[in-house]
């Protein structure tokens, strides 16, 4: 890696503190807290490596909203946020590519007809869908007949999908899988309707920044790093993203 611009520290952690932003919902990124509280897995243990980098030190901020953790990097409340990368999300921050990727796809019912996930988008088919997520904004952008239901979590969309009978579910693959073993006969689709990448946001000036977190990403996965995360907390549904292709 080349050496840090102290334009780039100035950016990050003005104050010789780096702040990131973490989302703890997503289970799969945040598997816990240290006995202090603060957020623990591969999203914070790659905040950690960040400030390695910089030189500085850390201060975690668990968000309960992604879009918290969005404006938290957008008002540079903090340096950096960890989160699904989208283009709606990107009109208020920049993203480095992805570090990892997740599966999303569709949770059904026993009865259902549908066999695969290009089977799903139809009129007349309803999707419960946890709002404003990485995923719901992919659905949102490429539904073309079947109509979104919106809950405000997770866990309301799963009892949104129960309690409605609706057609089918939306969510990270692994999540549906716990789902449905409380839910007899229903079935997790094949496949996937997108890959959500995780990536690492800051403002979007903080252009000297983003190339450092560009960097940081791409050494984080050639050297093996975010696949000896996924190890260590033992994450199954999601991978390391591949290699950003330089033109």
């Amino acid at each position: 890696m080349n050496p840090i611009s102290p334009i780039v520290r100035e950016q990050l952690a003005p104050h010789g503190v780096l702040s990131a932003a973490v989302y703890l919902g997503n289970f799969l990124l945040v598997t816990g807290r240290s006995p202090t509280g603060e957020p623990t897995g591969i999203a914070p243990d790659i905040c950690r490596a960040v400030a390695e980098r910089l030189g500085v030190e850390l201060n975690l901020l668990g968000c309960d909203a992604q879009e918290e953790v969005v404006d938290s990097a957008a008002s540079e409340r903090c340096g950096i946020a960890l989160v699904g990368s989208d283009p709606a999300r990107a009109q208020k921050v920049t993203f480095t590519p992805a570090y990892v990727e997740l599966e999303a796809s569709y949770l059904v019912p026993a009865d259902s007809p549908i066999q695969e996930v290009s089977q799903v988008d139809q009129p007349g088919i309803r999707i419960a869908s946890f709002h404003k997520s990485a995923y719901d904004h992919w659905l949102q952008r490429n539904l073309k007949h079947a109509t979104l239901v919106h809950a405000d979590s997770v866990r309301a969309s799963n009892e949104l999908f129960v309690t409605e009978k609706l057609d089918a579910l939306a969510g990270l693959k692994t999540g549906l899988v716990t789902v449905s073993q409380n839910i007899p006969g229903s079935r997790v689709l094949d496949g996937q309707f997108t890959g959500i990448q995780q990536a690492i946001a800051t403002k979007k000036s903080h252009l000297e920044a983003i190339a450092f977190l560009s960097e940081c990403v791409e050494y984080f996965i050639a050297t093996g790093l975010v696949a000896a995360l996924i190890k260590k907390y033992q994450v199954q549904g999601l991978s390391p993203a591949p290699l950003h292709k330089k033109p």
